[in-house]
C-alpha cells in the first residue's frame, strides 16, 4: 500500500541525509520529489505546497553532523509538513459520537445521505457504516434511494438481510426523494436511530441527475453527507468531490480500496485539496473492513515507520 509515494518520501530522506546541507541540492532533491509526489497522484497545488514547505524548513537548519541525528531531524521535517496538510484530529468529525449527540437530544433519527459515483463502493461502504453503528447500539434503517440502477434495490437488500437491519424501498424508477423521505418517517415512528440513505451513482457532469440529490437532501436535511471516493481514481476523485460539493454539499469523505492503492496520492491530497476530512478508510470488501482515519497513522505509513 502506498508503495510508489512512501519510496519518493524514504528516497528524499536518504539522499539529505547522506550530503552536506545546501541550498542548491536541497532544492535539486526537491525538484525531484516534486515530479516524484505528481506521478503518485498528489494533486499539483499539493505537491507544489509540500515542496515549498520542504524548502523552508531544510534551507539554513542547523543539523548535528551526527548521520542518526541528522535523518532524525530530516524525518522531523517531513513529519510535520505531511501532517500539516490534515486537519487536527479534534477537527475530524467523529461518526458515533455525532450521533450518540443528536439522540441524546431526542431530536429524531440521525440522517447520513451518501453521494459519490458508480463503482467507487458506495453501497458497500453503507452497509459498513451500518454493521459499525449496529455494533455500537443503534438501530438503523436503511433507503435505497438509487431507483435508477438495475439491481441497486437488489443489491442493498442482500445487505439489509445479512445485518438484520430495516430496509426502506419503492419500485424502479420511483421519486428518490419519496423513498428517503419515507425512510425517514418510518424511523421517526419506531424510534430508530440512523437513517442511511443510499442514492444513484452518478458521474459529476451529470446535472439531472445531481438535480436529484439535491432534492433529497432539499426533503431529508442530513445531518452528514459523505462523499464515497475510490482511492485508485487518484486527482479524479478530489475533481469530483470539489463538484459534489459545489452542487449538493460534502461534510466528509470515506476513501475506498486503500488497500490496493499503490500511489497514495489521493489519501493525502484530499484535506488539503478540497477542505474536507477524510473520516473513514475502506480496507478490503468485509463488514469490518473500515477503519477509522488517524492522519498520524497514514503519515507514519507512508514514511515507512
Amino acid at each position: 500500500m502506498f508503495n510508489k509515494l512512501k519510496n519518493a518520501i524514504e528516497g528524499l530522506v536518504e539522499k539529505l541525509t547522506t550530503i552536506e546541507l545546501n541550498e542548491k541540492l536541497i532544492s535539486s532533491y526537491l525538484d525531484e520529489l516534486f515530479l516524484k509526489l505528481v506521478e503518485s497522484d498528489v494533486a499539483v497545488d499539493v505537491a507544489e505546497y509540500i515542496v515549498d514547505e520542504l524548502k523552508k524548513r531544510l534551507k539554513g537548519r542547523r543539523v548535528p553532523r551526527n548521520k542518526i541525528a541528522i535523518r532524525s531531524a530530516i524525518e522531523d521535517t517531513v513529519f510535520s509538513v505531511l501532517m500539516s496538510l490534515f486537519p487536527k484530529r479534534e477537527e475530524i468529525p467523529d461518526l458515533l459520537a455525532l450521533v450518540k449527540k443528536k439522540i441524546s437530544s431526542g431530536e429524531g433519527p440521525f440522517i447520513i445521505l451518501f453521494l459519490g459515483p458508480n463503482g467507487h463502493g458506495k453501497t458497500t461502504t453503507l452497509a459498513k457504516i451500518a454493521y459499525l453503528l449496529k455494533e455500537n447500539g443503534f438501530k438503523v434503517v436503511l433507503a435505497c434511494s438509487d431507483t435508477f440502477r438495475a439491481g441497486a434495490e437488489e443489491q442493498l437488500e442482500i445487505h439489509a438481510k445479512r445485518l438484520s437491519v430495516k430496509l426502506i424501498k419503492h419500485q424502479y424508477g420511483a421519486d428518490p426523494a419519496a423513498v428517503a423521505y419515507d425512510a425517514v418517517r418510518f424511523a421517526e415512528r419506531h424510534k430508530y436511530d440512523v437513517v442511511l440513505i443510499d442514492t444513484a451513482g452518478r458521474l459529476q457532469t451529470d446535472k439531472n441527475l445531481m438535480e436529484e440529490l439535491r432534492k433529497i437532501a432539499r426533503v431529508v436535511n442530513p445531518d452528514l453527507k459523505i462523499f464515497v471516493g475510490d482511492a485508485l481514481m487518484g486527482n479524479d476523485v478530489i475533481e469530483q468531490i470539489t463538484t459534489f460539493d459545489k452542487e449538493v454539499g460534502i461534510d466528509a469523505v470515506i476513501l475506498t480500496k486503500i488497500d490496493a492503492d499503490v500511489k497514495g496520492g489521493a489519501a493525502i491530497s484530499i484535506a488539503k485539496a478540497t477542505s474536507k476530512p477524510v473520516i473513514y478508510l475502506g480496507t478490503g470488501q468485509d463488514y469490518k473492513d473500515l477503519v477509522k482515519f488517524n492522519p498520524e497513522d497514514l503519515v507514519k505509513q507512508i514514511m515507512g515507520k
